[in-house]
């Protein structure tokens, strides 16, 4: 009907109603619509998750982490008997460091507060066993939160009737020589004991092995969770010649020793034309080889792989301007180390002095799995590599919102790298290829990636040699040679101080720094680099 011709008297009265009718149609639907919301059998007001359990389960997970069995226990609802199943199931599988990560939390209408976490358990000398599991949380009779203690909560077929066995194969060594045919020691070289003993198994897969689950009582496998290692025929060699060059790995030992301050810190250095890796050391020496199977957030090192995208897809240039504010929100507030702000900075000089808000402020510039995809066609990351000894070859998941993002974007979030892949960046960003890392001269490469155009390159390489010059890794600035390099500060909790990075390039060597509890880069990571890179002033042709 036009909305200029009236509607005729007859509906217009029908639409009349007596004010008592009109009072009892208002009441039923106020009370159907309470039937509907509430009370009636088809759903339920839902209760909201009280911060207090999951500030519990966290915890649990933190003490699990930090190897407090005591206290992470002390947290459950069954204190001796979980102190004892985590440290019995952590200490009898040959964990090094889990790496524990809570998801968000639920709440049943009985109160009950459910975290799922994901765990990544290192195995020594084997590598990594990944697996999903949840933690009940209730509120006891004083108030409490308590995690609400059974065998699942540690891993969901963990039973009173089966538990898990790790078992290793044994296997002969070879003698392991550097690249001049020297043998190479863990006596001289600590750092390369895990190495030496990976590369000198005659399986040419590094170690073999496998957590099988079994039946309490009888000893019978009932199921293998986790197999390592490949199989492989005998060697008939009597040695293995590695890629390990003696001069820059003695270097590599003495920068830790002197410059980590005790800390759990790991380097690699490669050569950057043909990804020969020329020097590994780790901090302890002995023990996890943290620089090739380590798993880390790699922080601001990560901006390399994020300007090649944004300067792959014409986004920006370095002379544009983009604001540094101390902080921006996206889902929850980003600061930058220090909470410092360069008003009206260009690109460039976000990029020297690692501002994560400018960064994160040009994540609408690439799609959601953009990063990652330039991460595995330019880079290599996230391929399977052959590198000669197990390794953990970084990833970088596509976001699920917003947050994750922009935590990607600065090396947050879910990327994660360690100092082997960390060097093979830089070692890209410098030639403009990817070369597959190696550390044995027969190594195979498994990966198909492109080059970057030279344009990307010549700009990436001036970036990185101003933030030596005028930017945060100035502690380089007064070596000889024509270095390069981009710091990293990277979270890892709420609790724990944050981890430094570094990684740098001069001549055809690349190398990248890690410092557990660095608090920054620039304060931990880059005197480690300094002290190989003066130790060594010689570059590798």
């Amino acid at each position: 009907m036009p909305e200029d011709r009236p509607a005729p008297a007859r509906r217009a009265r029908s639409r009349l109603l007596r004010p008592a009718a009109v009072a009892v149609v208002a009441c039923a639907v106020a009370a159907g619509g309470a039937y509907a919301l509430q009370w009636g059998p088809f759903s339920a007001a839902t209760p909201e998750v009280d911060p207090a359990a999951v500030a519990q389960a966290r915890a649990f997970l933190a003490d699990w982490t930090g190897g407090r069995m005591e206290s992470a226990g002390a947290r459950t609802t069954s204190p001796d008997e979980a102190q004892n199943i985590l440290r019995n199931f952590t200490a009898g599988l040959d964990i090094s460091k889990p790496k524990l990560t809570a998801a968000d939390a639920s709440v049943a209408t009985d109160g009950t507060v459910t975290v799922p976490f994901s765990a990544k358990m290192p195995v020594k000398e084997l590598g990594s066993w990944s697996y999903e599991s949840e933690i009940p949380v209730r509120r006891q009779e004083n108030g409490a939160w308590k995690v609400d203690w059974s065998l699942p909560v540690v891993h969901p077929r963990l039973s009173s009737t089966e538990k898990f066995r790790l078992t290793r194969e044994e296997t002969d060594t070879l003698q392991v020589t550097d690249r001049t045919g020297a043998p190479l020691s863990a006596d001289k070289s600590p750092s390369l004991k895990p190495v030496i003993d990976q590369l000198g198994r005659t399986t040419g897969g590094g170690p073999r092995g496998s957590i099988e689950r079994v039946d309490r009582v009888t000893g019978e496998v009932t199921a293998t969770e986790m197999r390592f290692g490949k199989e492989t025929e005998p060697s008939t060699e009597q040695s293995v010649r590695s890629t390990i060059d003696p001069t820059w790995q003695r270097a590599a030992d003495r920068a830790l020793a002197a410059e980590s301050d005790g800390k759990d810190a790991a380097l690699v250095a490669l050569r950057i034309d043909d990804g020969e890796i020329i020097a590994v050391a780790n901090s302890p020496a002995s023990g996890f080889n943290r620089a090739v199977s380590g798993t880390y957030a790699p922080g601001s090192t990560w901006k390399i792989v994020t300007t090649s995208a944004l300067l792959l897809n014409n986004a920006v240039a370095p002379d544009d301007i983009v604001d540094c504010p101390k902080y921006l929100t996206v889902g929850k507030q980003f600061h930058n180390v220090e909470t410092s702000e360069f008003p009206g900075a260009s690109f460039a000089k976000n990029f020297t002095e690692s501002c994560n808000t400018g960064f994160i402020s040009l994540r609408k510039k690439i799609s959601d799995s953009e990063l990652g995809d330039v991460a595995k066609n330019y880079f290599g990351i996230g391929q399977q590599w052959r590198v000669g000894i197990p390794s953990f070859d970084g990833s970088v998941p596509v976001p699920g919102d917003q947050t994750e993002k922009a935590a990607s974007m600065i090396g947050q979030g879910k990327v994660l790298g360690n100092p082997l892949t960390m060097a093979s960046v830089a070692a890209t960003a410098a030639s403009g290829s990817f070369r597959q890392p190696t550390i044995t001269e027969d190594g195979k490469a498994t990966t198909t990636t492109t080059a970057l155009p030279q344009a990307v390159v010549t700009q990436l390489r001036s970036l990185m040699r101003a933030t030596v010059t005028d930017g945060t890794a100035r502690g380089l600035a007064d070596l000889p040679g024509d270095i390069g390099a981009k710091t990293g500060t990277a979270e890892v909790s709420e609790s724990a101080p944050n981890n430094g990075w570094v990684v740098a390039t001069r001549g055809n060597v690349a190398i990248a720094v890690v410092v557990e509890g660095g608090i920054t880069g620039g304060s931990s990571a880059v005197p480690v680099a300094r002290h190989l890179l003066d130790a060594v002033p010689q570059d590798l042709s």
